[in-house]
């Protein structure tokens, strides 16, 4: 062991229960992680619909997400823009329990869509979508969309 002449400060260590707080907090949120998100699988979708100020009859579907769906939930949940419409993104915000997305498209008919979903656990989500559409400054398609998703187990 070599010396440079100098005395060395003291090393101070932290008390033991500092450490044990800052290991159970990292296990706390790598539980809270893990918990974000959807979970692969079929999902039953209840939709309620309000077209033009009528209410229409529920409906009920099922849907598969794969793995990969399941992992990327603004990509399976958000509509795609500029392909083959004439449909612009004008607001997006994505997180592990949350999507928002705010898209416009014109052409014959103007439209204003919104999309709100909120992934509450793995197994369940709520949405609502609002659509408004325009043709020569009337109204035409005024409606909103609930939709509830619950994963009932593995894809069909």
């Amino acid at each position: 062991m070599r010396s440079s002449g100098q005395a060395r400060a003291p090393v101070r260590t932290a008390p033991a229960w500092t450490t044990i707080l800052s290991a159970a907090a990292c296990c706390i949120g790598a539980a809270i992680a893990v918990a974000d998100g959807i979970a692969p699988g079929e999902w039953k979708l209840t939709e309620s619909i309000m077209m033009n100020g009528n209410a229409t009859t529920g409906q009920q579907r099922t849907r598969c997400l794969s793995p990969e769906q399941a992992s990327d939930p603004a990509a399976t949940f958000t509509p795609e823009y500029g392909t083959t419409n004439s449909c612009k993104r004008v607001e997006f915000e994505s997180n592990a329990t949350s999507l928002f997305w705010h898209m416009q498209c014109s052409g014959q008919m103007e439209m204003d869509v919104v999309g709100n979903f909120a992934f509450d656990t793995p197994k369940h989500y709520s949405a609502k979508i609002v659509s408004r559409g325009t043709m020569g400054g009337r109204v035409v398609v005024n409606s909103q969309v609930a939709i509830e998703g619950e994963h009932v187990g593995e894809c069909k």
